[in-house]
């Protein structure tokens, strides 16, 4: 091949693969989940002492540029922004630790306002818009994984910091095993029956507000019942077709180990 056309060819490679670091982005925080994290309760002491491994595992997401995000594939993109939102979480909580709840780090006349999810603090807008702006956690949730990605079970994925939340994954998701990933994070907080269970005797099914606050999202997959059963191995036996539906609470407690 001539040396000119080689080069070429390089350069639109250059432009369409993936980053050569693409499968190991993710590895440190992996590392950061498999240390202190357990059945879902996240140690904030042990990570505030290992900030500096948190930060540089944020930095690497901040020195992704837009082209090569916009390369990866769909799984790689969507695995992204799920374990953006967990780490910055995650970083939020120790900006203002010790704390009881998400909720304590804006003050309370803000919460109308969306609070600690509405703060611009995550400084990725320009893998979105291209410009050098902040984001918040409901930008990262609404903007981008709910509007580009219509994956209903990111909500078992992602974590407020909280224990009414699905429990955070001792692992980091990956575009290559994303799927599976999904799947059991779903089977997991599905099956936690302080969550989500099902009165055969009076046929209630008790689910999650998040099936409420999101029911668009879960209507494709039949609403509460649909995905309950989906997720739920034998917990159709003698159930209605309809059951009624109730929310049980959701505890906004800090999903700390204590």
């Amino acid at each position: 091949m001539h040396p000119s056309i080689l080069a070429a060819a390089l350069s639109v490679l250059m432009l369409v693969a993936p980053p050569a670091n693409a499968v190991d982005l993710h590895a440190p925080w992996s590392r950061l989940l498999e240390r202190f994290v357990n059945d879902g309760s996240v140690d904030y002491r042990g990570l505030a002492r290992e900030r500096a491994a948190l930060d540089a595992y944020l930095q690497s997401l901040e020195r992704t540029s837009k082209s090569e995000l916009a390369a990866l594939a769909r799984e790689d993109r969507l695995a992204f922004w799920i374990n953006a939102y967990n780490a910055y979480t995650v970083a939020l909580v120790l900006d203002h630790y010790p704390i009881d709840s998400i909720w304590d780090v804006t003050p309370w006349w803000k919460r109308p306002l969306g609070g600690p999810f509405a703060v611009d603090f995550i400084p990725l807008g320009h893998l979105v818009s291209g410009a050098d702006v902040q984001m918040s956690l409901n930008e990262i949730e609404h903007g981008m994984l709910r509007k580009q990605f219509t994956e209903p079970r990111i909500h078992f994925a992602i974590v407020c910091a909280s224990k009414g939340c699905p429990r955070l994954a001792r692992r980091a998701f990956e575009g290559n095993a994303l799927d599976a990933q999904l799947d059991a994070v779903a089977r997991e907080f599905l099956s936690d029956t302080a969550k989500n269970r099902f009165d055969a005797e009076a046929g209630v099914l008790y689910v999650s507000p998040i099936f409420d606050w999101f029911a668009e999202d879960f209507a494709a997959g039949g609403g509460p019942a649909g995905w309950f059963w989906r997720y739920r191995e034998g917990s159709r036996r003698d159930a209605p077709d309809m059951p009624k539906i109730r929310y049980t609470t959701y505890d906004w407690s800090l999903n700390e180990a204590r």
